[in-house]
């Protein structure tokens, strides 16, 4: 409706467009009737008509008749209250201008006064979405609908930190009980393997029994993880990416090398805010998710630049050729590009992209996969400023 103002149409200005518009409107109406019968009042007044005798009478040295001189009498008293309604008119106009100048600042700054409940809850909202959630809005005054409002968003940012909080109880309950037992059976398996005098089929069943319980600590790992990054940060920092990607580069070279897979970068500055642990992660997951589907003799290159509003993560890599269908469902959590080979342990549990989309979208991010021609992805992960 307010599309056509060169500024943005908030609700504070709304109401002073109404307020003085209103306004505006009743004074125009007013101006309009107070001229109408301002001029009537004055028809009215018209001065009786005088008569003199046959010889007429002289007026400013000029003989005049009877109906000469009530013709002239006319003439001016018209002239007379043509002027007096256009001086009324141009007063009013005059004094209208400047009341509806007043109506329109006293209007936004009643608007801002009545509004100012709702901009402290915007406020509180917005610092609630960025940084804490046990802050409260607690407004005061009238139990009018503003303050029914504020109540209520206090009820619902009750609600979800009593969730989060047993959200994370939970997830700091299940990290305990979940990697104790596979850590002691990871123990016990290892001391069986080390026994000298262990047969050959047990040796064979131990490795077996060790990379299953390897690849049930990774999906703990994982999911742990991904539930943790689903929120929200609550603590940002500035975090230099061409760091992270270098860290999560020296965790990766040793795998790549085994695979035959060369790695390239090209790391520029790009300071972002966010955790630096999750920012390593993300640079660490895409690195590793491009060496395992990747090909013998292949390369995977990782580069780091600052952009517009933020910095910018980048990692390609040759492999198999992605459909394209694909792409709508390769970030869901154990989902494999099909043909993938899903009994191998080496390659993952099927959660590490599933894992950079959740950290991603909790540092205020997006990410994107575009698949390279003759096979392979690209992967662009974009970040806030810091």
């Amino acid at each position: 409706m307010l599309a056509w103002l060169p500024f943005r149409p908030t609700i504070r200005i709304r109401l002073t467009l109404l307020y003085g518009g209103m306004f505006l409107m009743a004074g125009v109406v007013l101006l309009l009737l107070m001229y109408f019968f301002v001029g009537q009042a004055l028809s009215i007044l018209q001065p009786p008509p005088f008569n003199f005798g046959p010889d007429g009478a002289v007026v400013n040295g000029v003989r005049m008749s009877s109906d000469q001189f009530n013709q002239a009498l006319a003439h001016q008293f018209d002239g007379n209250s043509n002027a007096a309604l256009n001086t009324l008119l141009r007063k009013s106009l005059t004094v209208l201008v400047c009341l509806a100048v007043i109506a329109f600042a006293t209007g936004y700054a009643m608007a801002g006064r009545v509004l100012h409940p709702l901009g402290r809850i915007t406020r509180t909202a917005r610092e609630v979405a960025s940084s804490d959630l046990h802050r409260r809005i607690e407004l005061d005054g009238p139990d009018d609908e503003l303050k029914e409002l504020a109540d209520t968003f206090d009820d619902m940012l009750d609600r979800l930190d009593r969730s989060f909080d047993s959200q994370r109880r939970f997830v700091a309950n299940a990290s305990h009980e979940l990697r104790t037992p596979l850590a002691i059976n990871r123990t016990l398996l290892e001391v069986q393997l080390s026994d000298p005098g262990a047969s050959a089929d047990l040796q064979h069943l131990g490795k077996i029994l060790l990379a299953t319980n390897e690849r049930s600590e990774q999906l703990v790992e994982g999911l742990l993880l991904l539930a943790r990054s689903d929120n929200n940060l609550t603590d940002r920092r500035p975090v230099e990416l061409s760091e992270v990607a270098t860290r999560a580069l020296e965790q990766t070279r040793a795998e790549a090398t085994k695979r035959e897979v060369e790695l390239r970068s090209t790391l520029d500055p790009a300071v972002v805010s966010g955790n630096g642990v999750l920012l390593e992660r993300i640079a660490l997951n895409l690195l590793q998710n491009a060496v395992r589907y990747n090909v013998a003799d292949g390369w995977v290159e990782i580069s780091t630049a600052a952009v517009p509003g933020g910095g910018e993560l980048v990692v390609s890599n040759t492999g198999p050729v992605v459909p394209g269908y694909e792409l709508e469902h390769i970030f869901e959590p154990f989902r494999r590009v099909k043909g993938a080979d899903r009994t191998r342990s080496d390659k993952g549990v099927g959660l590490g992209l599933s894992i950079v989309r959740s950290v991603v979208r909790a540092h205020g991010g997006v990410i994107e996969a575009i698949p390279r021609t003759g096979g392979g992805l690209t992967m662009r992960v974009r970040l806030p400023a810091a």
